[in-house]
């Protein structure tokens, strides 16, 4: 059942803002009050989440220093630089921007693994590898952000709502996650907890767009051409996460399935981590929102293009088969 809702979860959180947007549509004082569930449905889908990645087993990461090597070398130096020469020549407005970076920024630790094992990547490295990247990129995320953003950008990251929400939506199941993991490798019952958590993230992600859907349909109506534009951005950027994922897997020499792997990760982004970032921003930058949700929709139909081209053209093993 699993598998299967993470094989056609495109499709799942398709209909999920379909509905939303339905929804805020016909009754926009209904969904005003549902917006009340944003939050804590959005705590305990990063708790779920956390709790599939291995953060228990960190040393694991470290057994293939050519593999890792390539993944954080793609993932916070390429791809950042990549970005960053976007950012200077596209000219994009501010929230805008912020969205695109926000979302584009850091790799995602959760449907990359699903994604890799259907892709014929290698889910070993992917699983042991996620812990690495989700403590990597809380310690940039900031950094970048001020990097591309500047001062201005800063003083907004230090407000007390946004690392309010750091500290509640990801430090703080972040931390329960790492707990839980630890009970589960002495405790059968906590390990049954793992297991039937790992079921919650496809739903409640569903929940979570259906929510957001819902409340920002009005706003949507006015950004079509912001959206047609960032689709160009988005669909560019999954065709270079690719050809990166095959060129750092062919210059640190890495076998077909761990170079898959880095394609994976290379194209797939943290969406619902940063999106509780977003939405602690001021007014004036609501359509950052927007940007993630619409990009996170554009990826899930990406990795079904991947999972498709990825094993048999773009890194085909090498015998042929």
């Amino acid at each position: 059942m699993r598998e299967l809702m993470e094989r056609h979860q495109s499709w799942v959180y398709l209909v999920a803002i379909l509905a939303g947007l339905g929804l805020g549509l016909a009754s926009p004082s209904v969904t005003g009050s549902l917006g009340r569930l944003l939050w804590p449905l959005l705590g305990l889908l990063l708790y779920a989440t956390f709790t599939q990645v291995p953060l228990t087993r960190l040393s694991l990461a470290f057994r293939d220093w050519r593999f890792l090597g390539a993944l954080l070398t793609g993932n916070f130096v390429i791809i950042p630089l990549m970005l960053g020469v976007m950012a200077w020549w596209l000219p994009l407005a501010p929230a805008v921007l912020v969205g695109v970076l926000l979302v584009l920024l850091v790799p995602c630790t959760d449907w990359f693994i699903s994604f890799t094992h259907l892709g014929k990547g290698d889910t070993g490295r992917a699983i042991a590898a996620a812990p690495i990247l989700l403590l990597v990129q809380i310690v940039a995320l900031p950094a970048y952000l001020w990097w591309f953003l500047g001062s201005d950008w800063l003083r907004i990251a230090i407000s007390g709502q946004l690392l309010g929400a750091f500290a509640g939506l990801i430090l703080l199941p972040l931390a329960l996650a790492w707990l839980t993991e630890r009970l589960a490798a002495r405790h059968p019952n906590a390990r049954r907890l793992v297991h039937g958590l790992g079921f919650l993230p496809v739903p409640l992600l569903a929940s979570v767009v259906f929510l957001i859907a819902a409340s920002q349909v009005n706003r949507v109506a006015g950004l079509t051409g912001v959206l047609a534009q960032v689709l160009l951005i988005f669909v560019a950027y999954l065709a270079l996460a690719a050809l990166l994922g095959r060129l750092l897997g062919h210059g640190f020499r890495l076998p077909p399935a761990s170079a898959r792997t880095l394609t994976f990760s290379f194209g797939t982004r943290n969406s619902f981590v940063v999106l509780p970032i977003a939405l602690t921003l001021p007014e004036a930058w609501y359509v950052a929102v927007v940007v993630i949700v619409f990009q996170s929709l554009v990826e899930l139909f990406g990795m079904v293009a991947y999972m498709a081209w990825v094993p048999s053209r773009l890194i085909p093993d090498r015998d042929g088969r």
